[in-house]
């Protein structure tokens, strides 16, 4: 099984690395984790046209049979089990391969949304798309804990 987190720009911030080389770790046992960092559009150019070619240098990153889910804020919100079942019906729909896309500080073009399988919200709160990346290994890794009946801190 192969997991490939797509997301747009770089992680400067060491502790932010070191969590997820923490969590990259853990998640070997279940599944390969592969980051796409793609560039992020300058800051200088109209949002519209910062989102499409973001949108297009993550849509080349992605395999025609993968399945797709893109963390969005207007996404449903799942609790843990639910989110569980999602990735393991997510590796089986997509030929074990499951693409978890972050937009950058501006969102996700309408089409990476709409070559979307899935939109999920992981919170109605606010988290810089350096950190998504974070949490998101964090809660494929409490994913697999609840699918495979393991012990894992509540």
């Amino acid at each position: 099984m192969k997991l490939q987190i797509v997301c747009a720009g770089k992680i400067k911030e060491k502790w932010l690395n070191d969590g997820i080389a923490e969590y990259t770790k853990r998640l070997s046992r279940y599944t390969s984790v592969e980051f796409i960092e793609v560039a992020d559009a300058p800051d200088s150019i109209p949002v519209k046209q910062a989102l499409e070619q973001e949108g297009e240098r993550m849509l080349q990153r992605i395999r025609p049979g993968a399945y797709v889910i893109v963390m969005d804020l207007h996404g449903k919100e799942l609790d843990s089990e639910t989110w569980s079942q999602h990735v393991i019906d997510g590796y089986e729909k997509g030929g074990s391969e499951l693409v978890i896309l972050i937009g950058g500080s501006n969102g996700l073009s309408p089409e990476v949304v709409a070559r979307a399988n899935e939109r999920v919200c992981l919170s109605p709160m606010t988290f810089t798309h350096q950190m998504t990346r974070l949490i998101v290994l964090e809660q494929v890794y409490r994913g697999f804990k609840i699918h495979y009946g393991e012990k894992y801190h509540k």
